[in-house]
């Protein structure tokens, strides 16, 4: 009981950074899914005068957090970017949602539609099927691939391919089915579908413009020249002046884990602050116990001065049992943090993510120096109280 708070608070820190290794393996999984030379050029609603207060808003693959259309960014801006010398390829995507039907079965799906040249630069295979080609993405055809979860919900353990399904007003033939992806991946690509993007635009959206464009260069180091070619290109084509008022963002891979790491790092210290105050509340009741266990050996402490100990020996003595029972508390809290890791582990694992199950060294090291550090900071009150006793009066204590 004394150990508890230290224990739990131990246990905490240690559980927190082994998750944040598994969720940093998982984000650069996902990453490296849409390759490392990859760049992303997005829709932004501009600031105003009007929209000034809410900022710009990125489009984010689904708009979600704008009501307002940007229908600047079209086909011929990609073609001017592969024009670029870094530049490889490229591709455009526009997204909406449908409800997808099969037979008697019914979902409410967002769907991805993208140019034939997603398939060269994509990273993610087929379960079963094809990709469709440049002349049915050119043509409009109405051939559709699934993720495999919404496979799995429309068709059971019936073979798709071939089949065809509605989505909204329309019919398509099923030609490929997606190798599952991961939660995180695509907006949740493993429940979405993905049509030729003529197919989207036209026959399902009724626009011409991108939502977002993936650019796929060849050196990564120059990736930040590469974005500000872009940017420079994008501006002078829509007749832009002022870059405050871009109707479009462009982010590279690092800057998108950048803004990963910020966000994750914020957390990380946020939920060890909260574990502290667990530290905190256990220091508490190690100094507590040790004045209890002062009181309780003060005849102990008079004999052992009265046969010629000093102060210091007195003082030394009651650290080192402090700092050993936190120091226990700790070593406890680093085991049942690790259970608790690898649980996160396994429960990440079965759900389909690619998590690693890893405990950093500096924060073992770090665990036993703080359980030390508090021993040692809660413990010397009650340490120097014994010390200071008097022998006579302590020989006398019952």
């Amino acid at each position: 009981m004394t150990t508890l708070g230290i224990v739990i608070g131990i246990a905490t820190v240690i559980l927190v950074l082994s998750a944040g290794e598994g969720f940093r393996s998982l984000i650069d999984s996902e990453l490296a899914a849409w390759g490392t030379d990859t760049l992303f050029v997005e829709t932004r609603v501009p600031p105003t005068t009007k929209n000034r207060a809410n900022s710009a808003v990125s489009a984010d693959f689904s708009r979600a957090g704008s009501s307002i259309a940007i229908t600047t960014f079209k086909q011929r801006d990609l073609d001017n970017i592969k024009k670029l010398g870094n530049v490889v390829n490229d591709y455009g995507m526009v997204t909406g949602s449908a409800v997808v039907s099969y037979e008697n079965t019914a979902k409410n799906v967002i769907y991805f539609g993208a140019s034939a040249e997603r398939f060269s630069m994509d990273k993610h295979s087929l379960k079963s099927g094809r990709f469709y080609t440049k002349t049915e993405d050119s043509g409009g055809a109405q051939v559709v691939i699934l993720g495999s979860n919404l496979a799995d919900d429309l068709f059971m353990q019936n073979d798709p391919l071939g089949k065809l399904i509605r989505i909204g007003n329309l019919n398509f033939q099923v030609i490929g089915v997606y190798e599952p992806q991961g939660a995180l991946t695509g907006g949740g690509a493993d429940d979405s579908l993905y049509v030729p993007l003529v197919t989207a635009q036209k026959k399902m959206l009724g626009v011409d413009y991108l939502l977002v464009g993936v650019v796929q260069i060849k050196n990564t180091d120059l990736g930040d020249a590469t974005a500000e070619q872009i940017r420079q290109l994008m501006r002078s084509t829509h007749n832009i002046t002022d870059p405050a008022k871009d109707d479009f963002t462009v982010t590279t891979q690092a800057q998108a884990m950048d803004t990963f790491n910020t966000i994750f790092n914020g957390i990380t210290v946020l939920l060890i602050s909260i574990a502290a105050i667990s530290l905190v509340v256990g220091g508490v009741g190690i100094m507590n116990i040790m004045y209890v266990v002062v009181t309780e050996r003060t005849a102990e402490i008079g004999l052992k001065k009265a046969l010629g100990a000093k102060n210091a020996d007195i003082l030394g003595e009651f650290l080192i049992e402090s700092v050993l029972v936190t120091v226990l508390g700790g070593i406890i809290g680093i085991i049942l943090g690790s259970i608790l890791g690898w649980l996160v582990h396994f429960i990440a694992v079965s759900a389909g993510l690619n998590w690693a199950f890893s405990i950093p060294l500096y924060a073992i090291v770090t665990a036993v120096g703080v359980s030390g550090t508090i021993g040692i900071a809660f413990g010397v009150l009650p340490a120097l109280s014994a010390a200071r006793l008097d022998p006579i009066e302590a020989l006398r204590y019952e």
